[in-house]
């Protein structure tokens, strides 16, 4: 089958907005290609997920690319995108350099070619992410194995966020919790809190395609299968009391869910925090405290950090 391939150049403070819009106009996904994952790929002495060339980079902008199927009437849908990206001017975002160009491709040269950049990571000490479709034996006992498929939705392992919050969760955790994962993506924290020993595991995400690709990655791990994953507003309506909730989502959304975590978990409850770009940290340490919680640790990778939080136990 053939496929159109839309490519927009623009700024990156308008990757969210702009991939949005294409999503909108029938694209089932996105790509992003954003020199500072080059420039920014974890190098922790624990080896890489990725292997890039700088070379496949813009120097100018990030590139969001997205694929229309050859039968839709693809010059209407152009000038709907364009107009669309244009009006996001009038919000204060910048656009630029906003190239759109149109190319067409086979459905082989782009549903797979990504695979490649992707191996298996040791992420933690314990934990080490598979793509599925590579053959892996674990290299020592006490090795967890987590399958992935990485797709469209966030969560790999090779962000920083990511891995903070898969270190917060291997420090935190002894076996048998209830754990609540907040804006799920792939998955991947709710797997790998299986892979540690949790008892119930319940993962929430707003967007549809998060739910179904963390439903999908969680029937790659058989110790996993009973995970509960379902579409949700952040905690909104859930009354399930947690030992550990965890959220690898942005600062600003954060903040809300500070209220919700806390009566979501019981005294002595851990509250993870990860997505935590260092310019909020203090903002979300103030927050975390007007609340209530006790900072237990602050861990960071380059200019991310991961927060545990824990709720005091009840007063006597």
């Amino acid at each position: 089958m053939k496929w159109i391939e839309v490519s927009v150049q623009t700024a990156n403070e308008a990757v969210e907005a702009v991939s949005n819009i294409l999503i909108e106009a029938g694209s089932q996904g996105v790509s992003i290609e954003d020199r500072q994952d080059f420039l920014q790929v974890p190098d922790d002495g624990l080896g890489q997920v990725w292997a890039l060339d700088e070379a496949d980079f813009s120097t100018e902008g990030v590139i969001i690319k997205a694929y229309f199927p050859e039968t839709l009437f693809l010059p209407e849908i152009l000038i709907d995108i364009k107009e669309r990206i244009l009006k996001l001017t009038t919000v204060g975002l910048a656009i630029e350099p906003n190239i759109l160009t149109v190319a067409e491709v086979t459905e082989t040269n782009w549903a797979t070619a990504w695979k490649k950049y992707y191996h298996p990571l040791k992420v933690t000490r314990f934990l080490t992410v598979v793509p599925s479709w590579e053959d892996y034996e674990p290299k020592y006992e006490d090795e967890r194995i987590i399958r992935l498929d990485p797709g469209l939705a966030f969560g790999t392992g090779t962000h920083p966020t990511t891995r903070l919050s898969l270190h917060s969760l291997e420090a935190s955790m002894i076996g048998e919790e209830t754990i609540l994962d907040v804006g799920t993506g792939s998955g991947v924290l709710s797997i790998a809190a299986k892979a540690l020993g949790a008892g119930k595991v319940y993962a929430y995400d707003l967007d549809d395609v998060a739910v179904q690709s963390a439903y999908d990655n969680i029937q790659l791990n058989e110790y996993a299968q009973d995970i509960q994953v379902s579409a949700n507003d952040l905690l909104k309506g859930v009354e399930i009391k947690a030992d550990i909730v965890v959220a690898n989502i942005l600062a600003e959304i954060i903040v809300p869910l500070i209220p919700d975590a806390w009566e979501a978990l019981k005294p002595n409850g851990l509250f993870l925090t990860s997505g935590i770009i260092e310019s909020k940290k203090g903002t979300i340490l103030s927050h975390l405290r007007e609340q209530g919680f006790e900072i237990s640790q602050i861990l960071q990778m380059k200019d991310w950090v991961a927060v545990i939080a824990q709720k005091p136990a009840e007063e006597e």
